[in-house]
């Protein structure tokens, strides 16, 4: 077997593996069971809570939960706002790099706020260590809010009828001493031992072979690089992101970010059924998941491993695949399993160029995001699941004849129309930020690099990576501008929060609701036939809703160029 499919295989074993650990670890901390590290994390706990005054047993409803989210997300915004804009005479600016403008200042801050990093401003020269260390900061607290938010919906089950929804301070102040910062900190020394740079220090001045002078840029890559994955972030130090040669070195540090960038995703569907003792439904909703993966990401690796066949007309060898944009020490198939993954998980890191992939492999990218739930970020991803399998129970209940519940609770009015905003409200954003963008020329077809269809997907592409909070984008746009700015920053607010308070609403509603026993009538949820209805309402609303977008972009474009 080809040794690259032998490294792809060998990632999302181990994947699997530190997932299902990782998960029944997590199902401890937000059950507050005992776990080997108590000794370690409890007493830094402890002085937290005494510092900030937080009470950790004090118990919140849904409504005050999302309440301190959205309360303590908007001071790191302001606070993010400013030092982006004040970053030429603030400290640890050995570069002397300038201050953003207001617009890309907004549009960052936001972006590292929501878990998004769509970086509109190019890595080493855009922002400071200082800004780049409070972008750190955000890489962690927007993970941390996103399993804040998923450990609250795990509560809302735990117990019969409940208006007791945990803490969310205490929730997300575990998720980061107990999970982040542990797992990021053994991820940087694998790094930084490959040869990722952690340093403070400015421009490295070097002479290369040819005898030419160069600045090389470096910082506290290692540290940045850790959270960026772990938490599912995946803005990059550098403007290249993972395909530069300093965040990425070889085949190691590939494998290891891959590794990182999945674990947590695949760990909460994990958790789910340690915490609820429904291992059985955390398996079904993991093979779902898997199952949308593969289809999407078993193409890929085989469009870009076939290579271009127009390059191969040209009599150009292609044996190692579509390489434009790609590196050579990763290769074609490796490059093609990360844009899926990356894409599937709203990392959004790159360790080759999307734009220049092939239009079907472009075109699973944007499904990836357009889909939104197979795997999904940090907490998040569990939580646009929960809304397609309320969709689908209740769809079932009908079909059937009975009643629609989900872990004993009765599914409502209230709740689908919550679930119905939500699962629309994704497709409403990028559909009418792409046509509002093609209709004004000036505002989207100047800032392409590439006319025709694939300009389309270009803007396509922004506004699905803004609202699925994914962060990659085809490179050929030309971004840095008050609208893309402006646009894709209130995108990226909208679609940050709302998928969030959806799925915590239905999930206090349902907590509040007596709790009805299993019986003869009552749907499974956790066989193979309920795991196939949510695939088809999957599919049925999130994928269908894009078709004539797709359409008008990569498949117009595979057909006017490979269709001969």
């Amino acid at each position: 077997m080809n040794t690259e499919i032998l490294g792809i295989i060998a990632m999302f074993v181990i994947t699997l593996v530190i997932g299902l650990f990782l998960g029944k670890y997590i199902a401890n901390v937000y059950g507050y069971k005992k776990t080997f590290l108590d000794s370690v994390f409890q007493p830094v706990e402890n002085i937290i809570y005494k510092i900030s005054g937080i009470n950790p047993n004090r118990q919140m409803t849904w409504k005050q939960n999302m309440s301190a989210m959205l309360t303590i997300n908007l001071v790191w915004f302001v606070i993010g706002f400013f030092i982006l804009l004040n970053q030429s005479w603030l400290p640890l600016n050995p570069d002397g790099n300038l201050d953003m403008s207001p617009d890309l200042a907004f549009n960052t801050a936001i972006s590292f706020l929501v878990n998004c990093n769509l970086q509109h401003y190019s890595g080493e020269t855009g922002v400071s260590y200082l800004s780049q260390l409070y972008l750190m900061f955000l890489q962690f607290v927007t993970a941390a809010t996103g399993m804040a938010a998923m450990a609250v919906l795990f509560k809302a089950f735990k117990d019969k009828t409940t208006t007791e929804l945990g803490n969310f301070y205490d929730f997300f102040t575990k998720s980061m001493i107990r999970i982040l910062v542990p797992i990021s900190i053994v991820v940087a020394f694998i790094l930084s031992a490959n040869g990722t740079p952690m340093t403070f220090e400015g421009k490295d001045h070097i002479t290369t072979l040819e005898g030419h002078k160069s600045d090389v840029s470096r910082g506290p890559v290692a540290a940045f690089v850790a959270i960026k994955h772990l938490g599912t972030n995946g803005g990059g130090f550098f403007g290249a992101n993972s395909a530069h040669p300093l965040e990425n070195p070889n085949y190691m540090t590939n494998m290891t970010e891959m590794v990182t960038q999945m674990i947590i995703p695949f760990a909460m569907v994990f958790a789910l059924g340690f915490y609820l003792k429904k291992r059985k439904l955390s398996w079904t909703i993991f093979v779902v998941m898997t199952i949308g993966f593969l289809a999407l990401a078993v193409p890929n690796i085989i469009n870009e491993s076939n290579g271009n066949p127009l390059i191969t007309q040209m009599g150009a060898d292609s044996h190692l695949g579509a390489m434009e944009g790609k590196e050579i020490r990763f290769g074609s198939a490796a490059s093609g399993y990360w844009s899926i993954a990356t894409t599937v998980i709203s990392t959004g890191s790159v360790n080759a160029m999307h734009d220049s992939t092939m239009p079907l492999s472009g075109m699973n990218q944007l499904l990836a995001m357009m889909i939104n739930c197979f795997y999904g970020g940090c907490g998040v991803g569990i939580l646009n699941y929960f809304i397609f399998i309320i969709l689908a129970v209740f769809i079932s209940g009908l079909m059937v004849g009975r009643t629609p519940e989900f872990l004993g609770k009765k599914i409502e009015a209230k709740e689908m129309k919550i679930a119905m905003i939500v699962a629309l409200f994704h497709p409403f954003l990028i559909l009418v930020g792409t046509a509002l963008t093609a209709y004004m020329p000036e505002l989207g077809a100047k800032t392409l690099n590439n006319p025709g269809f694939h300009g389309f997907s270009e803007m396509l592409y922004e506004f699905t990576s803004s609202s699925a909070n994914n962060g990659s984008g085809f490179e050929g746009l030309g971004d840095n501008t008050p609208w893309w700015n402006i646009s894709t920053g209130i995108v990226l607010l909208l679609s940050r929060f709302i998928p969030i308070i959806g799925p915590v609403a239905i999930a206090g509603l349902l907590a509040q609701k007596k709790y009805i026993p299993e019986s003869s009538g009552t749907l499974k949820t956790d066989t193979a036939t309920f795991g196939f209805m949510t695939l088809a309402v999957i599919l049925l609303i999130a994928a269908l809703s894009f078709f004539p977008a797709l359409t008008l972009g990569p498949i117009a474009e595979q057909l006017q160029y490979f269709s001969k």
